[in-house]
């Protein structure tokens, strides 16, 4: 294929390819997928791409065929190979301009550089790196941008090469070139915050912001990837350290930033987000690295997450990081010694353990514990609306298991691990907290519902280790049946959490004679004038009385026919395939 000649046959092609009529874009699909084998064909696309003239919609469907060409046809031994001519000519033309203006093409540009990187790079493609880094040097902060994005793609693939020889030689570039770009960062991170506080038009801090952000996720990738030994690396260190004060004072420009612009407040958002990432990262593939940054990283989170001072500054996803840091530092398996603690093998876990326990003595856990459940645990407007318009995806939201990602899951994930951890510490205080709420409250007392609510959620989530502490027979008896037979509205927030608590009970300590008393109290939340959010979690919880060992057939027969029946009701009710697949499983 020649370039000179099928530069405007393949535009045109490409022209129809991006069309909306199908009688239109289904020949021009075909003949492009005859000439992807073609010689040429491939320099006559990249030609394409870098011509800005060119109708980017047009450009995007390039992009689209090279990259797909480059998964099929870019290995030696693939079938219609591209010829070695044709790489070196493609390799140099993707390399030749860093100045694309539009931010989607330049993105996928350095993904095709990165997917061809991690083929070719560094034997077959030295020249790569040394042309990323001069790009990045350029004065021109466009060009400086699109070489730090790309750089930022490359590293990202070769990163994630996994044999011997390729880690060894991803672990060399990343010492040759850490200091320059923890340098870059730096420079990028001091000058947004200065100009921050000089209140600096938006546009300007958006492209430092930008470049900070690259610069962040190279970092970030170097750090965890680059080292066999991180600590080992006192640039790598240098670098953790300096985190922690670079998270607080970015969380003071989010709330300068909140009235200058969307994108940049939600990319200040995301800086701080990934800062939070770099922690969390080190902490998970180099846990005797973190070693040094437990007590930080603890100081920082208790106070950003239960602090009214440091409450003011975050927002949701901020304080999700918080918890996951927290629980990954509770968890983490190379910080629990031996039970004679004298016997254990490594120093560092001795060490880890020694600051974990020094620091959380028993009123910090007081605090973290009453913070939760006084604050956290509460019912927020919002999920109250969502009960109300979505009461099924409410209930599938609560049910997930994703606590890495939403709130809820992750607060009441890190309450379990600290109350498995610290159960002599934190039962007393929950202990207390179901006396101070051991009481009848007013339908109309939304404030004291969402409190009781709180604690009762608490008390399921940490039924295990309650076993010895809650007489739940005469709990249950004096006072969750009572509280299930208030059928005012606003205790439908109360109905929901008993009979949730039911079911984180029942196979712990539930006495068999109370069984047919349970299974009457739950086949009543199961009837069609109920809320159907609370109509799911009785379903959740008969279904746990079932499975429970001890579960006895004769004793349920009375209800057998009235509980499917119900159930039998509520799968056709239930619109969605979340709420529908855990009906299946109770019916």
């Amino acid at each position: 294929m020649n370039p000179v000649s099928t530069d405007q046959i393949v535009l045109d092609v490409l022209q129809r390819a991006s069309s909306q009529n199908p009688d239109v874009l289904k020949p021009a699909e075909a003949k492009l997928g005859e000439w992807e084998t073609q010689p040429g064909f491939y320099t006559v696309l990249s030609n394409i791409i870098s011509n800005h003239n060119v109708d980017i919609n047009v450009r995007w469907m390039a992009v689209l065929y090279f990259k797909n060409g480059i998964d099929k046809y870019w290995r030696r031994n693939a079938p219609n190979a591209i010829s070695d001519d044709e790489k070196q000519n493609l390799k140099r033309s993707l390399i030749s301009n860093f100045s694309e203006p539009i931010q989607q093409i330049a993105t996928q540009k350095a993904v095709l550089v990165s997917k061809i990187a991690r083929s070719d790079c560094p034997k077959e493609w030295p020249e790569l790196l040394p042309t990323l880094i001069q790009a990045i040097e350029n004065s021109d902060s466009l060009v400086q941008h699109r070489g730090l994005l790309t750089l930022h793609n490359v590293i990202k693939a070769l990163s994630s090469k996994r044999l011997a020889g390729d880690r060894r030689l991803f672990q060399e570039f990343s010492s040759n070139i850490y200091a320059f770009i923890l340098n870059l960062w730096n420079n990028f991170t001091e000058s947004f915050i200065r100009n921050v506080a000089q209140n600096v038009n938006a546009d300007l801090l958006t492209v430092e912001l930008e470049k900070a952000l690259l610069t962040l996720r190279i970092l970030r990738k170097l750090t965890i990837h680059g080292f066999y030994r991180p600590h080992q690396n006192q640039d790598c260190m240098n670098f953790i350290k300096v985190i922690f004060e670079k998270i607080r004072t970015s969380l003071e420009c989010r709330k300068r930033l909140r009235m200058r612009g969307q994108y940049l407040f939600e990319l200040t958002e995301k800086f701080i987000i990934h800062l939070t990432k770099i922690l969390l990262s080190v902490l998970d593939s180099h846990p005797f690295t973190f070693v040094d940054f437990i007590q930080p990283t603890l100081e920082l989170t208790i106070y950003y997450a239960f602090t009214p001072e440091g409450i003011e500054y975050v927002f949701e996803r901020f304080v999700i990081q918080c918890f996951n840091l927290i629980k990954g530092i509770l968890l983490c398996a190379e910080y629990r010694p031996a039970k004679v603690v004298e016997l254990t093998k490594d120093p560092e876990t001795v060490r880890a353990h020694q600051i974990k326990t020094g620091f959380l003595q028993p009123n910090t856990l007081a605090e973290i514990c009453k913070k939760l459940v006084s604050h956290y645990f509460i019912l927020t407007q919002d999920e109250l609306d969502m009960w109300d318009n979505d009461p099924e995806n409410f209930a599938n939201d609560e049910a997930g298991e994703s606590w890495k990602y939403s709130l809820r899951p992750s607060m009441e994930s890190v309450f379990v691990t600290l109350f498995h951890e610290h159960r002599d510490t934190l039962a007393p205080i929950l202990l207390e907290m179901i006396r101070e709420t051991n009481c009848m409250v007013s339908p109309e007392d939304m404030a004291g519902i969402l409190r009781k609510d709180a604690v009762y959620n608490a008390v399921g989530l940490a039924a295990y280790d309650m076993y010895d502490e809650v007489d739940f027979d005469q709990w249950f008896l004096n006072t969750l049946i009572e509280e299930l037979k208030i059928k005012h509205n606003n205790y439908r927030v109360i109905r929901r959490r008993v009979s949730s608590l039911i079911g984180n009970w029942t196979g712990i300590k539930l006495s068999l004679e109370l069984r047919p008393a349970l299974y009457e109290c739950v086949t009543s939340l199961l009837e069609s004038d109920e809320d159907m959010a609370v109509r799911l979690t009785a379903s959740t919880s008969l279904r746990h009385a079932i499975d429970d060992f001890e579960f006895n057939s004769e004793q349920f027969r009375p209800y057998l026919d009235r509980a499917f029946n119900l159930l039998f009701n509520l799968l056709k009710e239930a619109k969605e395939c979340e709420t529908k697949v855990p009906e299946w499983d109770s019916y």
